[in-house]
């Protein structure tokens, strides 16, 4: 029976992440994982994500994942791919599945990162194909290379569902319609926004009432849902499609804490999750869990309880001594205590507040129809009219996202220690029109207007992130907030240098009426 110090299952951003913490100290460390590829979610994660410079906001997923695993590699760390942990037993002994073998492993401390699977939702012909789960087509598209239909409905809009559909736009499906049963948009704002000024419709308070076809999806019939998420009758509408997409949430991955007797904590909607200390350490000495399989966040907040559990583990086996774990932890802390900051943080969960944290009210536009009224976005700090090229930022909710103040050369943009406070714009700074803050920003909420170009004309920069690449002299339509056709948009300007990251900065002349309402553009059918 091979012996490591640490044994993490689960090569995902938390297992990564804590076998190389733990590996810095020392440790000898085995990671091992059920999927040919290690990383977890964050390959099949083409956008930025949020959060400050030491979340690695910004920066896509698959980008991160490499960073992880290059570090891990550098730092000794074994990896061990399609090797399922088929059970964790007394003395942290591992049995793994290795191709045709059964192999037992030893671990002085254990590392539980096992993440979470999705959860489905039964209606009547949800077994055709073509229905499936969101993180099932984003492995379609984004690892496999293979788009999951033409014409997608897409059923909740939590942040998965809402990245997803984004990303099924960007793979060339027509995404007919976003759908919850939930009164409110649950993801954040910005990821609705994207979807919306693309002409993609909400359906609040919506359910799938059937799926429609024989062999496989030809069509989707949804309704509108009462008080007691019942289908209320005359409100059904259909839709043409080929695929269902479902995001109604995740279900932590807790079977092999259960199977190793560890003590378990109901949390209601969440299910049952171990109970772990500080550190994620369980009710058992030396196994600890991290990530998803301890509680549902962001992958940001994964890779964070990753490194606590890491520094934990190597400071139990005495690789790391009482005061530098604390010190680490600490610094490690407050980096996750600023991510469950905001409007969005779990202690908010359920909660829909009427005012942001600066005062402002918040857009029930945009948390019911998934995008901002026109009438309202004057309201909100970042959103100013000024002579010259000048930023436009339509961020509205406290969410914990600052890369914008990082990239503006020139100060114009603030947002301050706090980093899930609302952008503001620095009326005494010159903007010198470099882009910057427009590719930065994770939420694609920023936008570069120049309100008088000439011949009565503006223009708008926009962030673009679609093939083919639009040329100067291309002329189409421009859509506003809600997707729908405000005015006819000429490309004056498309460029995407390698500090942009692939988002690409297309700007139109619009008349000068529409600058303030242009947000999207569409090639001319």
């Amino acid at each position: 029976m091979k012996r490591y110090d640490l044994i993490v299952a689960g090569a995902g951003p938390a297992g990564l992440s804590a076998a190389a913490e733990a590996a810095k100290c020392g440790m000898r460390v085995a990671v091992f994982d059920e999927n040919a590829k290690p990383g977890g979610q964050l390959f099949k994660q083409i956008h930025k994500f949020f959060g400050s410079k030491a979340h690695k906001a910004k920066i896509r997923g698959f980008n991160i994942g490499s960073e992880l695993l290059a570090e891990a590699e550098r730092l000794g760390v074994e990896v061990f791919l399609n090797a399922p942990v088929l059970g964790l037993y007394d003395g942290r002994e591992i049995l793994v599945r290795i191709g045709d073998e059964t192999r037992h492993y030893k671990g002085d401390s254990i590392i539980v990162a096992t993440g979470a699977s999705e959860n489905m939702l039964a209606f009547p012909g949800w077994t055709l194909p073509g229905v499936m789960g969101a993180g099932a087509a984003q492995t379609m598209m984004n690892i496999n290379r293979v788009r999951p239909g033409s014409r997608v409905l897409m059923l909740g809009s939590g942040n998965v569902g809402l990245v997803v559909g984004f990303q099924l736009l960007q793979a060339g499906c027509e995404v007919v319609a976003v759908a919850d049963a939930a009164p409110r948009v649950g993801g954040y704002g910005v990821h609705a926004a994207k979807l919306a000024r693309c002409g993609v419709p909400f359906y609040l308070s919506h359910t799938i009432v059937r799926a429609e076809g024989s062999d496989c999806v030809t069509g989707v019939t949804i309704g509108e849902v009462d008080s007691g998420w019942s289908v209320i009758p005359g409100t059904e509408k259909h839709f043409d499609a080929d695929t269902i997409c479902i995001a109604v949430g995740l279900s932590s991955a807790t079977g092999l804490l259960k199977t190793a007797g560890c003590e378990m904590e109901d949390k209601g909607p969440f299910g049952r999750l171990p109970v772990c200390d500080e550190y994620g350490q369980t009710s058992i000495t030396g196994i600890y869990a991290c990530g998803d399989v301890s509680g549902i966040e962001e992958a940001s907040s994964a890779m964070i309880e990753g490194r606590i559990s890491g520094a934990a583990a190597a400071n139990y086996l005495g690789f790391l001594p009482d005061a530098a774990l604390k010190a680490r932890a600490g610094e490690l802390e407050q980096a996750l205590e600023a991510l469950r900051e905001g409007m969005f943080a779990p202690k908010n969960r359920g909660k829909i507040p009427d005012k942001t944290d600066e005062g402002f009210d918040v857009s029930m536009s945009l948390l019911t129809r998934g995008y901002l009224d026109d009438a309202e976005v004057a309201g909100y700090p970042g959103v100013r009219s000024a002579a010259g090229t000048h930023p436009v930022i339509e961020c509205t909710q406290n969410i914990p996202c600052n890369p914008c103040q990082d990239a503006c050369p020139k100060g114009c943009i603030t947002v301050g220690e706090n980093i899930v406070a609302l952008p503001q714009i620095d009326a005494g700074a010159e903007c010198i029109g470099c882009g910057l803050c427009v590719a930065s920003c994770s939420g694609q909420a920023i936008f570069l207007v120049n309100e008088d170009i000439g011949g009565g004309l503006a223009s708008v920069t926009i962030p673009y992130e679609f093939l083919p690449a639009p040329k100067p002299g291309d002329t189409g339509v421009c859509l506003g907030r809600d997707g729908k056709p405000v005015c006819p948009g000429e490309v004056l300007e498309f460029k995407s240098p390698p500090a942009f990251d692939k988002t690409g900065l297309l700007t139109v002349a619009v008349p000068q009426a529409f600058c303030g309402r242009a947000r999207f553009w569409k090639r001319e059918a």
